[in-house]
C-alpha cells in the first residue's frame, strides 16, 4: 500500500523549484568579476594596468568606475579626454595623482582609460 505525501514534501518540493526557477544564463555576470579578469593586449600596458590601475579598477569596493563597466565609464567619458587626463594626472575624489603611475606619459593615461571604460578617448 502506497501512502500519500505529507504536505510539507508538497511544500518543500513548490519550495525548490520556485529557488531553481531563479537559474539560468539569463543575466549577464556582474562588471565588478569582469574586471578581475581583464587585461590590455599590449604587453606594456598590461604591466602598468596590473601594477596601477587593477587594484582599484577591479575592486568594487574602491568606489572606482570597474574595468569593461561601460555604464560607470560613461559619465566620465563624456566629460572629455582632457578632463580625464587631469584627474588621472592630478588626482581625483579618491583617486591619487598619477593614479600610482608615476612614469606613465600623457598617452599612456590614455590607452589605460580607453582600455578601462571600453571607449577611445583619444
Amino acid at each position: 500500500m502506497h501512502k500519500p505525501a505529507t504536505p510539507w514534501l508538497a511544500l518543500a518540493l513548490l519550495a525548490l523549484t520556485g529557488l531553481l526557477g531563479g537559474c539560468g544564463d539569463d543575466a549577464a555576470p556582474p562588471a565588478a568579476h569582469n574586471a578581475a579578469v581583464l587585461s590590455p593586449a599590449d604587453p606594456a600596458l598590461a604591466k602598468i594596468y596590473d601594477s596601477s590601475c587593477k587594484l582599484c579598477h577591479a575592486n568594487p569596493a574602491s568606489g572606482a568606475p570597474q574595468s569593461g563597466d561601460a555604464k560607470a565609464w560613461q559619465p566620465r567619458v563624456a566629460q572629455g579626454a582632457d578632463s580625464l587626463l587631469d584627474h588621472s594626472i592630478n588626482g581625483f575624489k579618491g583617486m591619487p595623482p598619477m593614479g600610482m603611475c608615476m612614469q606613465c606619459s600623457e598617452d599612456e593615461f590614455l590607452a589605460l582609460i580607453s582600455f578601462m571604460s571600453g571607449q577611445s578617448v583619444q
